[in-house]
Protein backbone atom coordinates (compact mmCIF):
# COMPACT_ATOMS: atom_id res chain seq x y z
CA UNK A 1 0.00 0.00 0.00
CA UNK A 2 1.26 3.48 -0.86
CA UNK A 3 1.41 5.70 2.19
CA UNK A 4 2.04 8.98 0.40
CA UNK A 5 2.27 10.20 -3.17
CA UNK A 6 3.84 13.31 -4.62
CA UNK A 7 3.43 14.73 -8.12
CA UNK A 8 5.13 17.60 -9.91
CA UNK A 9 4.15 18.73 -13.41
CA UNK A 10 6.58 21.00 -15.22
CA UNK A 11 6.40 23.06 -18.39
CA UNK A 12 9.91 22.02 -19.45
CA UNK A 13 11.18 18.52 -20.23
CA UNK A 14 14.78 19.45 -19.43
CA UNK A 15 13.77 20.99 -16.10
CA UNK A 16 11.58 17.96 -15.41
CA UNK A 17 14.47 15.53 -15.73
CA UNK A 18 16.61 17.68 -13.44
CA UNK A 19 13.74 17.90 -10.93
CA UNK A 20 13.21 14.12 -11.00
CA UNK A 21 16.89 13.59 -10.22
CA UNK A 22 16.78 16.06 -7.32
CA UNK A 23 13.63 14.46 -5.92
CA UNK A 24 15.02 10.94 -5.72
CA UNK A 25 18.38 12.13 -4.40
CA UNK A 26 16.76 14.14 -1.59
CA UNK A 27 14.87 11.37 0.19
CA UNK A 28 14.29 7.60 0.08
CA UNK A 29 11.28 7.71 -2.25
CA UNK A 30 10.35 5.38 -5.07
CA UNK A 31 9.67 6.49 -8.61
CA UNK A 32 6.06 5.79 -9.38
CA UNK A 33 6.63 7.18 -12.86
CA UNK A 34 8.23 10.02 -14.83
CA UNK A 35 7.20 10.84 -18.39
CA UNK A 36 6.76 13.46 -21.12
CA UNK A 37 3.31 14.73 -22.03
CA UNK A 38 2.13 16.79 -24.98
CA UNK A 39 2.56 19.76 -25.27
CA UNK A 40 6.10 19.55 -23.90
CA UNK A 41 5.37 18.92 -20.22
CA UNK A 42 7.18 16.54 -17.88
CA UNK A 43 5.50 14.73 -14.99
CA UNK A 44 7.27 13.18 -11.98
CA UNK A 45 5.44 10.90 -9.53
CA UNK A 46 7.03 9.53 -6.36
CA UNK A 47 5.75 7.53 -3.42
CA UNK A 48 6.92 6.52 0.03
CA UNK A 49 6.50 7.53 3.64
CA UNK A 50 4.86 10.95 4.11
CA UNK A 51 7.95 12.72 5.44
CA UNK A 52 10.20 11.47 2.62
CA UNK A 53 7.65 12.37 -0.07
CA UNK A 54 7.26 15.87 1.39
CA UNK A 55 11.05 16.37 1.44
CA UNK A 56 11.30 15.08 -2.13
CA UNK A 57 8.58 17.47 -3.32
CA UNK A 58 10.23 20.41 -1.55
CA UNK A 59 13.51 19.64 -3.32
CA UNK A 60 11.76 19.30 -6.69
CA UNK A 61 9.94 22.61 -6.26
CA UNK A 62 13.18 24.37 -5.32
CA UNK A 63 15.09 23.03 -8.34
CA UNK A 64 12.23 23.57 -10.81
CA UNK A 65 10.90 26.78 -9.26
CA UNK A 66 9.89 28.66 -12.42
CA UNK A 67 8.79 25.57 -14.35
CA UNK A 68 6.29 23.96 -11.93
CA UNK A 69 2.76 24.00 -13.38
CA UNK A 70 0.99 21.82 -10.81
CA UNK A 71 1.84 19.75 -7.77
CA UNK A 72 0.18 17.31 -5.43
CA UNK A 73 0.88 15.75 -2.05
CA UNK A 74 -1.48 13.14 -0.59
CA UNK A 75 -0.16 11.70 2.70
CA UNK A 76 -2.53 8.69 2.72
CA UNK A 77 -3.55 7.68 -0.79
CA UNK A 78 -6.73 5.57 -1.06
CA UNK A 79 -5.96 1.94 -1.91
CA UNK A 80 -8.08 2.01 -5.10
CA UNK A 81 -6.13 4.76 -6.87
CA UNK A 82 -3.07 2.79 -8.03
CA UNK A 83 -5.09 -0.15 -9.42
CA UNK A 84 -7.26 2.36 -11.32
CA UNK A 85 -4.15 3.86 -12.91
CA UNK A 86 -2.85 0.41 -13.75
CA UNK A 87 -6.21 -0.36 -15.37
CA UNK A 88 -7.09 -3.39 -13.28
CA UNK A 89 -10.21 -5.09 -14.73
CA UNK A 90 -13.44 -3.75 -13.27
CA UNK A 91 -16.99 -5.04 -13.09
CA UNK A 92 -18.73 -5.52 -16.44
CA UNK A 93 -22.17 -4.54 -15.13
CA UNK A 94 -22.24 -0.89 -14.16
CA UNK A 95 -25.15 0.40 -12.09
CA UNK A 96 -24.09 3.99 -12.72
CA UNK A 97 -21.03 5.51 -14.35
CA UNK A 98 -19.23 8.64 -13.19
CA UNK A 99 -16.64 10.50 -15.24
CA UNK A 100 -14.43 13.32 -13.98
CA UNK A 101 -12.09 15.01 -16.46
CA UNK A 102 -9.36 17.33 -15.21
CA UNK A 103 -6.65 19.38 -16.89
CA UNK A 104 -3.61 17.86 -15.17
CA UNK A 105 -2.18 14.64 -13.76
CA UNK A 106 -2.07 15.99 -10.22
CA UNK A 107 -5.72 17.06 -10.30
CA UNK A 108 -6.73 13.67 -11.76
CA UNK A 109 -5.05 11.74 -8.95
CA UNK A 110 -6.57 14.09 -6.39
CA UNK A 111 -10.02 13.59 -7.96
CA UNK A 112 -9.65 9.81 -7.74
CA UNK A 113 -8.55 9.95 -4.11
CA UNK A 114 -11.42 12.31 -3.22
CA UNK A 115 -13.97 10.10 -4.99
CA UNK A 116 -12.82 6.88 -3.36
CA UNK A 117 -12.84 8.47 0.09
CA UNK A 118 -16.26 10.11 -0.35
CA UNK A 119 -18.51 7.13 -1.18
CA UNK A 120 -18.76 3.39 -1.78
CA UNK A 121 -17.61 3.35 -5.40
CA UNK A 122 -15.24 1.29 -7.53
CA UNK A 123 -12.59 3.22 -9.44
CA UNK A 124 -12.59 1.59 -12.87
CA UNK A 125 -9.83 3.52 -14.56
CA UNK A 126 -7.74 6.64 -14.13
CA UNK A 127 -6.12 7.62 -17.42
CA UNK A 128 -3.27 10.04 -16.87
CA UNK A 129 -2.11 12.48 -19.53
CA UNK A 130 -0.79 10.28 -22.33
CA UNK A 131 -2.68 10.63 -25.56
CA UNK A 132 -5.14 13.15 -24.10
CA UNK A 133 -3.08 16.35 -24.08
CA UNK A 134 -1.99 16.18 -20.45
CA UNK A 135 -5.51 15.80 -19.07
CA UNK A 136 -6.75 13.06 -16.75
CA UNK A 137 -10.03 11.16 -16.92
CA UNK A 138 -11.47 9.14 -14.05
CA UNK A 139 -14.15 6.47 -14.54
CA UNK A 140 -15.95 5.09 -11.50
CA UNK A 141 -19.02 2.98 -10.80
CA UNK A 142 -21.41 2.05 -8.01
CA UNK A 143 -24.95 2.77 -6.93
CA UNK A 144 -26.26 5.98 -8.48
CA UNK A 145 -26.33 7.93 -5.19
CA UNK A 146 -22.76 6.85 -4.36
CA UNK A 147 -21.50 7.72 -7.84
CA UNK A 148 -23.13 11.14 -7.60
CA UNK A 149 -21.57 11.74 -4.15
CA UNK A 150 -18.12 10.64 -5.37
CA UNK A 151 -18.30 12.81 -8.49
CA UNK A 152 -19.47 15.78 -6.43
CA UNK A 153 -16.50 15.35 -4.06
CA UNK A 154 -14.05 15.15 -6.97
CA UNK A 155 -15.56 18.06 -8.83
CA UNK A 156 -15.59 20.35 -5.79
CA UNK A 157 -11.83 20.53 -5.43
CA UNK A 158 -11.10 20.44 -9.18
CA UNK A 159 -13.51 23.31 -9.78
CA UNK A 160 -12.04 25.31 -6.90
CA UNK A 161 -8.51 24.97 -8.33
CA UNK A 162 -9.63 25.71 -11.89
CA UNK A 163 -8.67 22.19 -13.05
CA UNK A 164 -12.13 20.81 -13.90
CA UNK A 165 -12.54 20.03 -17.61
CA UNK A 166 -15.78 18.07 -17.46
CA UNK A 167 -17.93 15.66 -15.48
CA UNK A 168 -20.87 13.35 -16.13
CA UNK A 169 -22.98 10.84 -14.23
CA UNK A 170 -24.69 8.25 -16.44
CA UNK A 171 -27.31 6.04 -14.79
CA UNK A 172 -27.39 2.46 -16.09
CA UNK A 173 -25.05 2.80 -19.08
CA UNK A 174 -25.80 0.51 -22.03
CA UNK A 175 -24.43 -2.99 -21.49
CA UNK A 176 -22.13 -2.84 -24.56
CA UNK A 177 -20.63 0.48 -23.46
CA UNK A 178 -20.26 -0.77 -19.88
CA UNK A 179 -18.37 -3.86 -21.04
CA UNK A 180 -15.94 -1.73 -23.05
CA UNK A 181 -15.42 0.85 -20.31
CA UNK A 182 -14.75 -1.87 -17.73
CA UNK A 183 -11.55 -2.52 -19.70
CA UNK A 184 -10.51 1.14 -19.61
CA UNK A 185 -10.67 3.85 -22.23
CA UNK A 186 -7.49 3.00 -24.14
CA UNK A 187 -8.28 -0.68 -24.44
CA UNK A 188 -11.79 0.13 -25.55
CA UNK A 189 -10.30 2.30 -28.28
CA UNK A 190 -8.19 -0.63 -29.46
CA UNK A 191 -4.89 0.52 -27.94
CA UNK A 192 -2.69 -1.79 -25.93
CA UNK A 193 -2.49 -1.50 -22.18
CA UNK A 194 0.41 0.60 -20.97
CA UNK A 195 1.46 1.95 -17.64
CA UNK A 196 0.50 5.23 -16.03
Amino acid sequence: MVEAIGVLELDSIAAGVEVADAMVKMAPVQFWDAFMVTPGKYVVLVSGDPSSVQSSLDAGRAVGSGSVLDSLYIPFLHAQVLPAVRNAPGPVTLDALGLVETTSVASGIQAADDAAKAAEVVLLHLHLARGIGGKSILLLTGALHDVQAAVDASVGRARHTGRLAGMRVIPQPHVDLAARLAKGLRRAAGEGAEGV
